[in-house]
């Protein structure tokens, strides 16, 4: 049995001053090493500023050809922030457990964890997971949840063989 191949992955970094260039971001940089640990190949970096328009074109623009779409940035409660209305937009369904895991997890380090808005869901092929925007935070947030990604992924694409149900199909 062959192994499964990486799963192609965009970062869209959600940030008024990275999309100016008057800060540079350093979350893909953090993030792509523990992507790969984890068999997630991150192939493209998206920067776009705080505007909800943007944000579901960048999405919009990817979905089907990557199967996971991860955001960083904009899920607060600051005026700006918008990520998670641009989210929806773009999203058919909610995958509420995703955020619920890492809201709950964060909370047990900071309660400030508990002012995020974060969404993830499905549109198509692709997931969509939306992370905080502090570049630690982003890979801390998807290190809680990153065991189960590739399971959705699967399910996304179709059948998928289940052992415990004689190997066939589970949707």
């Amino acid at each position: 049995m062959s192994a499964r191949p990486p799963i192609r992955t965009v970062l869209v970094v959600v940030s008024d001053r990275a999309a100016a260039g008057t800060r540079p971001d350093a979350t893909a940089a953090l993030l792509r090493p523990v992507l790969a640990a984890r068999g997630f190949a991150l192939d493209e970096v998206v920067v776009v500023p705080d505007e909800r328009a943007e944000i579901a074109a960048a999405l919009r623009a990817r979905v089907g050809a990557f199967g996971l779409l991860l955001t960083t940035g904009g899920t607060g409660v600051a005026p700006r922030d918008v990520t998670p209305e641009a989210t929806r937009d773009v999203i058919e369904k909610e995958v509420p457990g995703l955020t619920e895991e890492i809201r709950r997890r964060s909370a047990e380090r900071t309660l400030k964890a508990l002012g995020s808005r974060a969404v993830a869901g499905t549109v198509g092929t692709s997931l969509v997971l939306n992370l905080p925007g502090r570049p630690a935070g982003a890979v801390e947030a998807f290190e809680f949840v990153a065991e189960v990604v590739p399971h959705l992924v699967d399910l996304l694409r179709g059948p998928v063989p289940d052992a415990s149900h004689g190997g066939g199909p589970v949707a």
